[in-house]
């Protein structure tokens, strides 16, 4: 019965990082993967696409007492396919088209047959994107990065 919990939580894991990377991706990687892909599929909405805001908190120090920092635009989607599976989806800004697709994304990953076509036409494609993205962008920080130090002089 613990095997059975741990495949659970392994596969919530995996959803979870697939949602994360549906959201982070550009929209035009988005649509340009799904239109690709190919899914021939029908889902209905159940909620949006529809667009709000959700109020940002911080800390200072990462310690300290919360405050709010400002508003952000968020869209969100649920669908339900034919067969049964309900998907859900969030990302930043407007892109409603997006995030209908992000959500039906989501319905199909859950289809156990479907999974690992969707994984390598979209999400594996996607965070490879990803990741060469923050690793051009983590280079072109450190050729910015400016190392201080200081000489002793010794004995005063």
């Amino acid at each position: 019965m613990k095997s059975e919990r741990a495949r659970e939580m392994e596969l919530h894991a995996r959803r979870k990082q697939a949602m994360a990377v549906l959201a982070r991706a550009p929209a035009e990687h988005v649509h340009r993967l799904w239109s690709e892909a190919g899914f021939e599929v029908e889902a209905r909405p159940l909620r949006g696409p529809e667009t709000g805001l959700v109020t940002l908190r911080g800390r200072m120090g990462g310690g300290g007492a919360a405050f709010n920092v400002g508003e952000a635009t968020v869209t969100r989607a649920s669908v339900r396919l034919e067969s049964g599976e309900i998907g859900h989806a969030y990302a930043l800004g407007r892109d409603a088209e997006k995030v209908h697709i992000a959500a039906i994304v989501d319905a199909l990953w859950q289809c156990t047959e479907r999974r690992d076509a969707v994984e390598a036409r979209i999400v594996a494609p996607l965070a490879a994107a990803l990741d060469e993205a923050d690793a051009k962008h983590e280079a072109e920080t450190a050729a910015t990065r400016v190392d201080f130090f200081t000489m002793v002089r010794g004995e005063d």
